[in-house]
Parts: structure tokens; C-alpha cells; sequence
């Protein structure tokens, strides 16, 4: 097998006395996605940090491209879009553009770059005149322009409407194609499922489980799912008591939808009639119920909270134990 675009090997991180990496090990090769996948506080943007040279760690090692993160060697052929891409605020699209391209040996054109991002309505357009997806799009024109053999994509589709995100995924298949390795960070379970040849999920700094879509849902999710649009968002308070009142299935929340993985297909007509009688004791309208087989995100949800609930039975043995000493 050849050697890995990126390569990392039992990585530990700490802020001051919290680890925030455990003990990672986790490889991206060239001309293949792959994601990196977790709740918040996972120890997902560390990690990536630590691989685009951006933060100290203190175990393990990184191989970037057979380079040290954040040498001169590894730089000059990897590209990074991050969330805070810290763009110049006061120049034009065009001219930040020419700029990067400017550091590069070998800059890809900008005109196809700028057809391929639909930039060339904006591009006369100040940066901070753009829009969220807007900003987005640019940014990822930014990592890609210097021809990365490897790229971190942080969130690339976020704020973008459906047809401009439907344009950063075929950028990233052309990396893949080009033979690029992307590294792709999102809370977009569909956008890694679509895109992904290999998947990690992390939870609280460490990997909690990987493989290919198909894998992960036949490992977690070989079960019924219900996704539920309802007439408005729900209050926190309100949110948790649907968590509550679903279980034992597991309940992922985007505004208005809800989708609930059951621990089976027989559980689902259960399901069902439960989240009908929540809603009709809250006063929320179904606009829309659907119900089908296992996604990546149902074998998210349950892959998660089963570590969760595995943790918290281990802190309740431990409190036991404490207890009776």
C-alpha cells in the first residue's frame, strides 16, 4: 500500500491537565475523502489543527506528505480551508484571488476555478459585502488554487444554498479524481456519506469507530429510522423531553427535524405513534414523517450515544466502587 497523504499515529493533546486527543491514529490516502466526524468538543478541529501544523501536540507523530506538519515542504502542497478562513475584508474577489495565486508555482487558472465556485457574479464584490455561503465558496477557491495533493475542507458546504453545495461536492469529487486526498470535517452526516470513502468518528478526543458508510450502518444502524418535520422549532426544554420521551431510540435535532433511529425495524410503529402522541400533547403539527431504512446518520446517532451511555455506566460503576470502599 503506499504511503498515506496524511498519516497519524497514537496523537495526544493536552490543555493543561484535559486531554483533548487521546491517543489517535488515523491515516487519509491520495485520491480518496475522508471524514472526520464527532459531536462538539471531540477533539475533531484539534486534531486537524495539529495536522495543518497550526498547534503544538505532546504525543505521537504526524507524517504530512513524509514532511513534519507545517514545514516549508508539507505547506507548499497542502491547501486549507478553515471556518474562520480570516479573509481580507476590504479587497475585492478578484484580487484576493490573484493574490493567492501569486504564492503559488504552479496557481490553477482562475477563470475555470471561478466558473466551477459560481464566483463571477461577486467577483468585483469586496469580501466583506459577501454572503456567508458566498464567503464559503471563496474560501474554498482559496485552498484549492496552489494544486493541493492534500486539502482540509472545515464544514465546506456550510451556508451555502442547495446549488452552490451541490458545486462544492463535484470540486471535491474532482480533487478526489485529481488524485487528491481531502480531509473533510462536517456536521453534514449526508454531505459524508455522499462524499466519503473512509470514515472516523471521534468522541471526547478519541476514535470511537471507522470504515465506509456502508460499513458503519451495517455495524450500527441496521435498523428502522423515522424522520419528522414538525411546524416550528422547539424550545430546549422542549427538545429534551422529546429526547426523553423517545427512548430507548436516539434523536438527532436540525431546527425543525428530528430524525429518531430505532433499536429495530419491528420498534418503528412504535415510534411512530409515540412521536404522534408527544406532538399532540405539545400542540406541534407533523408537516411530514417518512420512515426507512439505516443512513449514516442513524448509525451516528447510535454509535455515539452508546458510547455515551457505556461512559455513563462506567462512571456509575466507578462512583459504586468509591462508595463501597
Amino acid at each position: 500500500m503506499p504511503t498515506p497523504a496524511l498519516e497519524i499515529t497514537d496523537l495526544t493533546v493536552r490543555y493543561g491537565t484535559t486531554t483533548a486527543v487521546a491517543g489517535l491514529t488515523l491515516a487519509a490516502q491520495a485520491g480518496s475523502v475522508t471524514a472526520v466526524l464527532g459531536p462538539n468538543g471531540a477533539g475533531k478541529t484539534t486534531t486537524i489543527e495539529c495536522a495543518e501544523g497550526l498547534r503544538p501536540f505532546q504525543g505521537g507523530t504526524i507524517r504530512v506528505l513524509g514532511h513534519s506538519p507545517g514545514s516549508l515542504q508539507a505547506r507548499a502542497r497542502v491547501g486549507v480551508m478553515l471556518q474562520d478562513a480570516g479573509l481580507p475584508l476590504g479587497r475585492r474577489v478578484k484580487e484576493v484571488l490573484h493574490l493567492a495565486g501569486r504564492v503559488h508555482d504552479r496557481p490553477l487558472p482562475i477563470d475555470p476555478l471561478v466558473e466551477e465556485l459560481d464566483l463571477g457574479a461577486v467577483l468585483t464584490t469586496p469580501v466583506r459585502r459577501l454572503s456567508g455561503g458566498q464567503r464559503q465558496r471563496l474560501a474554498l477557491a482559496l485552498a484549492l488554487i496552489g494544486r493541493p495533493s492534500l486539502a482540509f475542507l472545515d464544514e465546506p458546504s456550510a451556508g451555502m444554498d442547495p446549488h452552490a453545495r451541490a458545486a462544492a461536492w463535484a470540486t471535491v469529487r474532482r480533487l478526489r479524481q485529481s488524485g487528491c486526498a481531502v480531509v473533510l470535517t462536517t456536521h453534514h452526516l449526508d454531505e459524508a456519506e455522499e462524499l466519503a470513502d473512509e470514515i472516523h468518528i471521534l468522541q471526547r478526543g478519541a476514535l470511537l469507530a471507522s470504515g465506509t458508510a456502508p460499513e458503519l450502518i451495517a455495524r450500527y444502524a441496521a435498523s428502522g429510522s423515522v424522520e419528522v418535520v414538525l411546524d416550528r422549532r422547539l424550545t430546549p426544554d422542549q427538545a429534551a423531553d422529546l429526547a426523553d420521551a423517545m427512548r430507548p431510540a436516539t434523536t438527532r435535532a436540525e431546527a425543525d427535524r428530528w430524525v429518531l433511529a430505532a433499536a429495530s425495524p419491528a420498534d418503528v410503529p412504535a415510534l411512530i405513534a409515540a412521536c404522534a402522541a408527544w406532538c399532540a400533547d405539545q400542540g406541534c403539527a407533523i408537516l411530514r414523517l417518512t420512515s426507512g431504512g439505516g443512513t449514516l446518520e442513524h448509525a451516528y446517532l447510535r454509535a455515539t450515544d452508546r458510547a455515551q451511555q457505556d461512559r455513563s455506566m462506567s462512571d456509575g460503576d466507578a462512583h459504586l466502587g468509591e462508595a463501597g470502599a
